[in-house]
């Protein structure tokens, strides 16, 4: 038992204690609480009364435990309701947005523009008082609290690379809600649960102390605190036994959802992300064989471009992209940030965010069976028949890509049988043999591990197992060694290595800004700045021979074990909708004339293998 669990034995003896005490109040030797005895009036604490008799002679800890029965159903009824519903409402709005949004969430939140109590009041005046008006007036107060808290978490949430990923397999958007959205909203839902239970109980007692709640002879701590209030000279204890009962609820239940929500989230901590649940925005199908020249390529990409906006007028973010990568190629594609890089491998693998869309160009894809596909062309069904099983992706913050709620083997094997079927043994030993493969220590016992129990290099490994599950033809790695350090890096390089040995055929696309990682992984590279690609070769004669002045500037700001100062890149990259004229990179190029600022270079072949876009090329290097 960890230390998380231990802190809810206190607050869960405590909840357990009342609620066990009030649920058996009917089978509880107890006095009837209706039972009066007028020369016993204000009697104090005795071994038949424990706590007392009240102003009509009744016995103050039966009333005080049924009571906290009527009090307890009321807000816990209320609670649950209010949840289950605000709870609906905001996963809803906050997944499919839009008008779905305008209807749930948004509709809801009119009942906040009034005070809550005067609300109540409201429901109470026209549904008249009593135990199951005041539930129903308490539930429509407290969903669209629900609903909002919901609503935020599911935003967040439904970014996150592991949600894409369940759409991208084809899961129903109702078993994504239910089985990864929800999950990962449980904590702040605890939390808005603990305050609406205890606002519940004090709005309660509020109504029942004006006499709008529970109707007499019913107790209730509010009836019991209403009635204590007029006799406090006679019996101060009389108010006390209620007061204390409600306040210690209310700390208790408070305490016990704070602990459970440290319990029940296995991440511990609450992740960001960045890609949107995409709509179906593709174009027509593409599953026979393309008719175009036939390649050798495993990937030929020609002018592709991507621009924000679905109608193909708005801003370019990447334009007129075009490399290939030959079967057991490892291609490296590096920029700066806003370079296009990222953007670029998204569009291969169908995972650009819903704002995005592919304006031109082709990308010709062989797969196994020896058909050609334009990828730029599939829908959503064609790509999650390719996902996985053809192309795959590593994405950058596997904290953010792996699903916290989910154990590493149980995303293995939703990976693998996604595309096949397999029997539970062959599956359990397919991913430990995964898992061994790319190099995760204790492999049997990891298995069993959610995400946050790993550190970061073995989260990426595990991603890595993910996305190699099905063993792709072709791997997309999104600067997979950013958030890793120096020596992790080296590793996760040479498992790269080892699987492009391991895995015949198999093409690499490592998209990364560090030219150091380029040189020691990448057999061709590719340039890219402000979604242009600038310069294209073979790696050793890239880093040897630049042929554009951004390359040899990014060669240049590389840090020299024995260099005095680093030469950094003057100015910044230019956002998209304010792209200089000419050559994109001339405000920052210490080459730039004239020409280069009024005309847009073309490409140009300084080799049979080598390919950039300058106009001075010569006087590069």
């Amino acid at each position: 038992m960890n230390k998380a669990h231990r802190k809810l034995i206190l607050p869960g003896v405590i909840v357990f204690f009342i609620t066990a005490l009030v649920f058996l109040a009917p089978i509880l030797p107890l006095a009837d609480v209706r039972e009066m005895s007028i020369p016993s009036r204000f009697a104090g604490p005795s071994a038949s009364h424990w706590l007392g008799q009240d102003e009509f002679g009744r016995d103050v800890l039966a009333r005080l435990i049924w009571g906290g029965r009527a009090s307890l159903f009321i807000a816990v009824g209320s609670a649950l309701a209010a949840a289950v519903i605000g709870t609906a409402l905001g996963l809803l709005g906050g997944f499919f947005r839009g008008v779905v949004e305008v209807l749930t969430v948004r509709a809801s939140e009119v009942i906040l523009c009034l005070p809550l109590l005067l609300l109540a009041l409201l429901v109470v005046a026209i549904l008249g008082a009593g135990t199951w008006p005041l539930i129903i007036a308490l539930t429509i107060l407290y969903t669209p609290n629900y609903a909002r808290v919901v609503y935020s978490a599911t935003l967040q949430v439904r970014s996150l690379d592991y949600v894409t990923a369940q759409t991208a397999m084809g899961a129903h958007p109702m078993q994504i809600l239910a089985r990864t959205v929800l999950p990962n909203i449980m904590p702040p839902l605890l939390v808005q649960m603990s305050l609406v239970i205890a606002s519940a109980l004090v709005i309660e007692s509020g109504l029942s102390f004006l006499g709008l709640g529970v109707v007499p002879p019913t107790p209730s701590w509010g009836l019991m605190i209403r009635a204590a209030r007029g006799a406090m000279e006679q019996q101060p204890l009389l108010l006390i036994w209620p007061s204390l009962a409600l306040a210690g609820t209310i700390f208790t239940f408070n305490l016990l959802c704070d602990r459970l929500q440290s319990v029940l989230d296995p991440r511990g901590i609450t992740g960001g992300g960045a890609f949107w649940l995409r709509k179906n925005q593709r174009k027509t199908v593409e599953n026979e064989r393309v008719a175009e020249p036939s390649t050798d390529a495993l990937l030929l990409v020609e002018d592709l471009s991507i621009v924000l906006g679905r109608e193909g007028r708005d801003t370019e973010l990447v334009r007129g992209v075009s490399f290939k990568v030959m079967p057991g190629e490892t291609r490296a594609i590096v920029g700066e940030s806003g370079s296009g890089k990222t953007l670029s491998g998204l569009a291969l693998n169908g995972l650009l965010p819903d704002v995005l869309s592919i304006n031109g160009g082709r990308a010709l894809f062989s797969t196994r069976e020896g058909a050609q596909v334009d990828l730029t062309r599939l829908d959503e069904d064609a790509f999650r028949s390719l996902r996985g099983r053809e192309v795959s992706m590593v994405f950058q913050d596997a904290a953010a890509a792996l699903n916290p709620v989910l154990r590493i083997g149980e995303q293995v094997g939703e990976a693998i049988r996604a595309h096949k079927e397999i029997d539970d043994a062959a599956l359990d030993e397919r991913i430990i043999s995964l898992l061994r493969q790319v190099g995760l220590p204790d492999p049997e016992r990891r298995v069993r591990s959610y995400p946050h129990e790993l550190s970061g290099g073995q989260r990426q490994r595990a991603m890595i197992a993910v996305a190699v599950a099905n063993e792709p033809r072709l791997l997309i790695a999104d600067e997979p060694t950013t958030a890793l350090d120096p020596t992790i890096q080296a590793q996760i390089l040479d498992l790269f290595k080892t699987l492009m040995a391991d895995t015949s055929g198999m093409g690499l696309i490592f998209v990364t800004h560090d030219l150091a990682v380029v040189s020691e992984i990448a057999d061709r590279v590719t340039v890219m700045y402000a979604g242009e690609v600038v310069e294209e070769g073979p790696v050793a004669d890239v880093f040897e021979r630049p042929r554009h002045p951004y390359t040899a500037a990014l060669i240049a700001s590389v840090p020299e074990g024995d260099a005095d100062r680093l030469i950094a890149i003057p100015g910044t990259v230019p956002t998209p909708k304010d792209l200089p004229p000419g050559c994109r990179f001339a405000p920052r190029c210490a080459h730039a004339i004239d020409a280069c600022t009024t005309h847009s270079p073309e490409a140009e072949h300084p080799s049979l293998d080598r390919r950039t876009r300058c106009i001075r090329w010569k006087d590069v290097t």
